[in-house]
């Protein structure tokens, strides 16, 4: 058989998760090409500003997208239905946050989104915020009281704690604090590029002896040829987390920013979502992802390259999504 129908058959077989999207999700356009490139689910970012009124306000944008797309989209709240949508040739979303924001400074609520779907909730985006440090503070001084308790409230609940933005200490923290594993649902090794946004090698290493997941990041600003990189580079940063972690640890998160103008890059790095600051980085418009996967039509790209380096079937299958299965699993219930 040639390695083309090889990739093929394993790419239709397994089950694909893509742990970290942040699309336009008002165009029809990322829809579909998540659609053609046979993408069983994604972590779907549906909150990084936002108070409790604007969190509230994009689920429901949600549950009009799920009538609207339904013969496409499906909603993700178990394991189960990720197999479902595998088996109806639909896209899973996972509604996640990447900012435990929208609960503003009221625990409950945290129970209120889970009943309403939210799976995954990255903890800090950037900055501090009451639970702890983002990664770009001035200083990084950890968990707050407030955030060891929001901690052991999604563990209750059964929702994933992302560490992706988090500050080196905040991480750290969670990660000791939390009974259930945590993920890295979008981020790389800081030895493999030194961008403040990577993790570190302690880091990385309590996340996985917990139990815990990295997702390889494919955003191109945390490469060294930025816009320039290219598939083959995404699959090095793969390589590298299984180097460090282990195969069983280290899942796909691309960060995929499809059909989002520029303005949106302006309020995603403004602080706290509103005061703009300049970025030491410009940013083309429209930004484009690592070549050769640019958008999710070309995600089995990423299968090719793994098998065409040695990768063997079984552990191509659990890079591509069968590692998330497994934590979401043990976190979910």
């Amino acid at each position: 058989m040639s390695i083309e129908n090889t990739v093929k058959r394993l790419y239709d077989e397994a089950i694909v998760v893509d742990a970290l999207n942040v699309s336009n999700w008002e165009s029809p356009a990322v829809f579909k090409s998540l659609h053609a490139g046979g993408v069983t689910a994604i972590n779907a970012t549906s909150a990084i500003w936002e108070n409790y009124r604007e969190g509230m306000d994009n689920i429901a944008a949600w549950l009009r997208r799920f009538k609207a797309y339904r013969d496409i989209l499906t909603q993700v709240k178990t394991v189960q239905d990720i197999h479902r949508a595998k088996a109806d040739h639909r896209v899973g979303i996972i509604l996640g946050w990447q900012n435990a924001s929208p609960i503003e400074n009221d625990l409950d609520r945290l129970a209120l989104f889970y009943e309403l779907g939210v799976r995954i909730i990255q903890i800090t985006y950037n900055e501090r915020n009451l639970i702890g440090n983002g990664c770009y503070d001035r200083r990084d001084e950890g968990l707050s009281n407030f955030g060891v308790d929001a901690i052991r409230e999604m563990n209750r609940l059964g929702i994933l704690i992302d560490l992706s933005h988090v500050g080196d200490r905040t991480t750290l923290d969670a990660a000791e604090v939390s009974e259930k594993p945590v993920a890295c649902t979008h981020a790389n090794a800081r030895a493999f590029f030194d961008h403040v946004r990577n993790k570190t090698d302690e880091a990385l290493k309590l996340i996985t002896e917990k139990g815990g997941m990295i997702g390889a990041n494919a955003f191109p600003s945390f490469f060294p040829n930025t816009f320039d990189t290219t598939l083959q580079e995404y699959v090095d940063a793969i390589g590298d987390l299984v180097e460090r972690v282990g195969i069983d640890h280290v899942g796909i998160g691309t960060d995929y920013t499809q059909d989002q103008p520029a303005a949106f890059f302006d309020w995603l790095f403004a602080q706290q979502g509103t005061r703009y600051q300049e970025r030491p980085l410009g940013y083309p418009d429209p930004l484009i992802h690592p070549k050769g996967m640019e958008t999710p039509d070309k995600f089995v790209n990423i299968a090719g390259e793994l098998l065409g380096r040695g990768y063997s079937e079984a552990d191509v299958a659990k890079i591509l999504g069968g590692n998330w299965l497994r934590i979401f699993g043990e976190v979910w219930g």
